[in-house]
């Protein structure tokens, strides 16, 4: 872990035991928002408090620097050991889990003498829970069900940690003499949102195994090396995860890439068609007989077997290979009966585009400082610039996240005006003056309709009363969907990989209700949302409802981060075309006009 992180990890660690222990909510907001901070800067926090800089971070007091000089100095900051010790460690692992907050820890540990994890599930499993006012037996059932949740994602790490991990073990062999490829495979390369292991590929005819070996053991990434063979090494890195290397000629490299990025499924599909035909296809190559047929190249393997090639993220036996090769023949009947979506069915000629970065005109949904975002709206509208993205939307929370610092509408009116005045000052981009306001519980939105008409961008989002039942939150939902003024449903089920579940509505009718009121669904690229997940993005491909790709930006370095929504987003079969923030602004204008005022699109 980066000093970094470490530095930021006691900041945020502070402001949650500053909220159980039921401090000033604006103090506990402001220590949250140096965690950020800190935890975004690309510059060494050594560096810059050797250089005097820290203090001109927005949002980093003399109070705040201070307190990274010490750690510095000592390896501790007083104030917060100070906090910690009023707290017994468990209560504080308690807000980890969904639906306990800093309210409900403070009320469990105060009120019911539980202290740890161990104790809170012994009372809820056999029934001997205290009485105790706010926490009764439908909240109990929520916490039961979190706790086990939590417990059982606990095994997974995020696509978030995963990748960047996987890409410094690749930079590390990719530097090693005589590695001719090398590259991650397995459900990393296949886009998943969680993985239990890395499994990275190399290709070499030259390089010693052992010498591959003592550049791992030295990586400081590195914590031990669990296995040393000659074709496979594995090792445990950073948070326990194992990461296992193969080694193979490059002669195999296309069909051992091929077959360890799997899905498992759609190898069998692959080997299965090889059969068909006489052939045989393993990890090796495809063969006939003894005669080698492709294996060097995986475009190799599907070009063989009468396919066009098959993206990663799309190999999980989802109607793909029957898509492959009816775009190989150009045959739009091969799809009869496929799991494919409708509207290609009668295609010609028929293709898929692979949704690309560079496809990306806009980011529409993100903060600045004067929410709970690190950056300001110059600093978001340069680092968009930099991106090359002709307009964005600065989307500040609503007046009821008062954790979020929302924007009152006093204080929402002043923001359009400051948007309105830097876009005169700018040239190239256009700055969209939005919301993301809250989906409150019985589906009504935190502003009222003439504040919305004065926005030119609505993202709303659900926030609060997250442990609904599925029923209301489905009808939250729609209800939300069929406001006029209500652009996008953002991060529909508001859940966060690994640690919260969220609203579990039932989604082909939210589709359904996006499709039939014109509206768009996001899918957040947070890589602790991806929210919409792919089955759900898939839904919306399928019923022609338009997707929205955000970053959720609360600094410039988050600006950095769709890839993440990208790659679920492939997983789902999206298009360029299926994404609004893809389209140029006068298009996505036209489309928002004939959305509110009912017109057809």
């Amino acid at each position: 872990m980066s000093e970094n992180s470490k530095i930021a990890g006691l900041f945020s660690q502070a402001a949650d035991l500053m909220a159980l222990l039921d401090e000033n909510a604006f103090r506990v907001l402001a220590t949250r928002k140096v965690a950020r901070i800190l935890e975004d800067m690309p510059e060494d926090i050594a560096l810059a408090a050797a250089a005097g800089t820290l203090g001109d971070l927005p949002g980093v007091g003399e109070a705040s620097v201070d307190k990274i000089h010490e750690y510095l100095r000592t390896g501790k900051i007083a104030e917060f050991e100070e906090l910690a010790a009023r707290v017994p460690p468990g209560v504080l692992k308690m807000m980890a889990i969904s639906s306990v907050g800093p309210k409900t820890a403070h009320l469990i540990w105060k009120q019911g003498n539980i202290t740890t994890l161990e104790e809170l599930k012994a009372h809820l499993a056999n029934g001997t829970f205290p009485k105790i006012k706010g926490v009764g037996e439908k909240k109990q059932l929520r916490i039961r069900e979190n706790l086990a949740f939590m417990e059982s994602s606990a095994a997974r790490i995020g696509i978030g940690w995963a990748l960047p991990l996987a890409e410094q073990y690749l930079d590390r062999v990719r530097n090693i003499a005589g590695i001719q490829n090398a590259a991650y495979c397995g459900s990393l390369r296949r886009g998943r949102e969680t993985v239990g292991d890395i499994d990275i590929l190399v290709s070499t005819d030259s390089t010693p195994a052992p010498v591959i070996v003592e550049s791992l053991r030295q990586f400081p990434l590195t914590s031990e090396i669990l296995v040393a063979g000659e074709t496979k090494i594995s090792l445990c890195a950073a948070m326990g995860l194992q990461v296992d290397f193969r080694i193979v000629p490059p002669e195999n490299w296309g069909a051992s890439l091929q077959y360890f990025t799997g899905s498992k499924e759609h190898n069998v599909r692959l080997r299965a068609l090889a059969a068909s035909r006489g052939w045989k296809l393993n990890e090796w190559g495809l063969f006939d007989g003894a005669v080698s047929i492709a294996g060097a190249s995986e475009e190799g393997i599907y070009d063989a077997l009468g396919l066009n090639f098959i993206e990663p993220e799309r190999r999980e036996d989802q109607g793909e290979i029957e898509l492959a090769q009816a775009m190989k023949s150009n045959n739009p009947g091969a799809l009869a009966g496929a799991s494919v979506p409708e509207f290609l069915k009668n295609a010609l000629p028929l293709h898929w585009e692979i949704l690309q970065s560079s496809d990306f005109q806009a980011d529409l949904h993100m903060h600045t400082t004067d929410s709970d975002g690190n950056a300001t709206l110059e600093e978001m509208a340069a680092k968009a610039k930099h991106l090359g993205y002709s307009y964005i939307a600065i989307t500040n929370h609503s007046k009821s996240q008062v954790q979020a610092n929302g924007l009152s509408v006093e204080r929402l009116l002043e923001h359009i005006k400051a948007i309105k005045s830097l876009n005169r000052q700018l040239s190239g981009l256009v700055i969209l003056a939005g919301t993301e306001v809250d989906i409150l519980a019985d589906g009504s939105l935190d502003y009222p309709d003439e504040i919305l008409a004065r926005l030119d961008w609505v993202v709303a989002s659900p926030h609060m009363a997250l442990s609904q039942e599925s029923e209301p939150a489905t009808a939250r939902l729609i209800k939300a969907l069929s406001h006029p003024l209500v652009d996008v449903i953002g991060h529909p089920t508001g859940r966060l990989i690994g640690g919260r579940r969220g609203l579990e509505p039932d989604m082909a009718r939210v589709v359904f209700a996006a499709a039939r009121y014109g509206n768009a669904l996001e899918i957040n690229a947070t890589d602790q949302r991806l929210d919409l997940r792919d089955r759900h993005a898939r839904l919306a491909v399928e019923a022609r409802v338009p997707l929205c790709i955000n970053t959720d930006a609360h600094s410039t370095q988050d600006m950095d981060r769709l890839n993440f929504g990208i790659l679920t987003a492939r997983r789902a079969w999206v298009r360029a075309a299926d994404v609004i923030n893809t389209w140029p602004l006068d298009k996505m204008r036209t489309w928002q006009q004939h959305r509110r005022t009912g017109e057809n699109w």
